[in-house]
């Protein structure tokens, strides 16, 4: 497995753990992780990908994941 897909794949897995209440009360600890320690997307691209998950079928943290990891990828 690829070592940056690896920590992408830990990192959500250890947000979802921690967190109870679905996509918005992982708001803040999705923030703090993606943006500020990890640097993967800026909090105007957060909001945008928050605000499309929670309109997208399915689960707001595999949708979130989904558009983090296609913007790092491509």
């Amino acid at each position: 497995m690829n070592k940056k897909l690896g920590e992408r794949y830990l990192t959500f897995v250890k947000i979802g753990l921690i967190t109870f209440g679905g996509g918005m009360t992982m708001l803040a600890i999705l923030e703090n992780e993606i943006v500020d320690n990890k640097g993967w997307a800026s909090k105007e691209e957060l909001v945008d990908y928050m605000a499309v998950s929670r309109c997208t079928p399915g689960v707001v943290a595999i949708n979130l994941a989904t558009f983090v990891g296609c913007k790092l990828c491509g």
